[in-house]
């Protein structure tokens, strides 16, 4: 097979000049959007928001190449889809049940240093996804939190205890949060499913919050900065 027909085949320069400025007619028009749609960074924008970038892309991307695509058509669709978008957000504003049914409720993940268990299953996230989120915030450990909750768009955001307010709790790194196989009996230990700390009598006593057997150390380190 010839190199040209894979790079060129039968393009032809008139045509190469006409994607041209088909390209930078869409890529203004984009442009153009995003701007009417307010700026927003990629983890800040909802399932919504996301599926609206995911229609402009397919949108503006056609016309780009195709030469039976008027560019008319595409500026039609952005725009009309541009009045709908701000329409929803305004309908979002004044009507919360709407916002509730298109973005969904932001979900209470940690209370008083524990896991609300209910929540987590509804949040579609494993044990392990929460806990990055927590220690890209700096927290070493459940007990630092008063108040974790989980944003309509993915993110975290995190109330924390004072200093001298931390309780004991779930380690959230690694090293720091492994089985305990013996027991001592003056020192608390932490669920590792739900957070809950506690003594315990043996090492595969059972969780009364999520009837788990599985402790590790709980800890009671401050925060730094």
């Amino acid at each position: 097979m010839d190199l040209s027909d894979i790079f060129i085949y039968d393009t032809s320069l008139a045509f190469a000049g006409e994607i041209l400025i088909r390209c930078v007619i869409m890529y203004l028009m984009i442009i153009l959007f995003l701007r009417l749609t307010g700026k927003r960074g990629v983890r800040q924008l909802s399932i919504f928001e996301v599926a609206i970038i995911l229609a402009l892309g397919s949108i503006a991307g056609d016309p780009m190449f195709t030469d039976d695509i008027p560019l008319i058509q595409a500026v039609i669709v952005m725009s009309v889809i541009t009045v709908m978008y701000r329409l929803t957000t305004w309908l979002m504003m004044k009507y919360q049940w709407f916002e509730d049914l298109l973005e969904g409720k932001a979900l209470y993940i940690v209370e008083e240093g524990e896991l609300v268990l209910d929540k987590i299953k509804k949040g579609s996230m494993s044990h392990d996804e929460f806990f990055a989120e927590m220690r890209q915030q700096n927290t070493e450990h459940l007990g630092q939190i008063r108040t974790a909750l989980l944003e309509t768009d993915g993110t975290f955001s995190i109330l924390f205890y004072p200093n001298n307010q931390v309780k004991y709790g779930l380690p959230l790194f690694p090293k720091a949060c492994h089985i305990v196989t013996e027991v001592q009996p003056d020192v608390l230990y932490a669920c590792i499913y739900c957070g809950n700390t506690r003594t315990l009598s043996h090492a595969k006593q059972q969780c009364e919050r999520c009837d788990d057997c599985d402790w590790t150390v709980a800890i009671n380190t401050t925060r730094i900065g």
